[in-house]
């Protein structure tokens, strides 16, 4: 599989909710970094602690919660993802958009460390 093609796929598991493929394609010990101000945002160690405490919250906190892509950059190993966030908040029930980049390391096809950039305003907004 090509860097762009474990990038596909990535974002294919979190939409259909295929943690066994994340697991696949991401190494043991994956670093997981997320905005300050992030909610629930934190740095995490680990892809099972990404499932539980990143993919699986998304699905308690928001009714709607997605990443639309609008362009991959590939520069050699690293890959920045350019899109933005699009949700509903569960308790609130507002939307919001927010910008953002997703900047992965990977090494022999692998991703290593994800690296989290958006306006955390925003969503913050629709959560209150």
């Amino acid at each position: 599989m090509t860097n762009l093609e474990v990038m596909e796929e990535l974002y294919r598991a979190f939409r259909e909710q295929d943690y066994d493929a994340f697991l696949r394609i991401c190494t043991p010990d994956l670093e997981w970094i997320q905005n300050d101000g992030f909610p629930r945002g934190a740095t995490h160690r680990g892809a099972a602690a990404v499932v539980e405490r990143v993919f699986k919250m998304f699905n308690h906190d928001w009714e709607s919660w997605a990443f639309d892509i609008e362009q991959y950059l590939y520069p050699g190993g690293t890959i920045i993802v350019i899109g933005s966030y699009t949700g509903c908040y569960r308790l609130t029930s507002k939307s919001f958009r927010s910008p953002a980049a997703h900047v992965y390391d990977l090494c022999d096809g692998k991703v290593f460390r994800f690296r989290q950039f958006t306006d955390t305003k925003v969503i913050w907004n629709a959560m209150s």
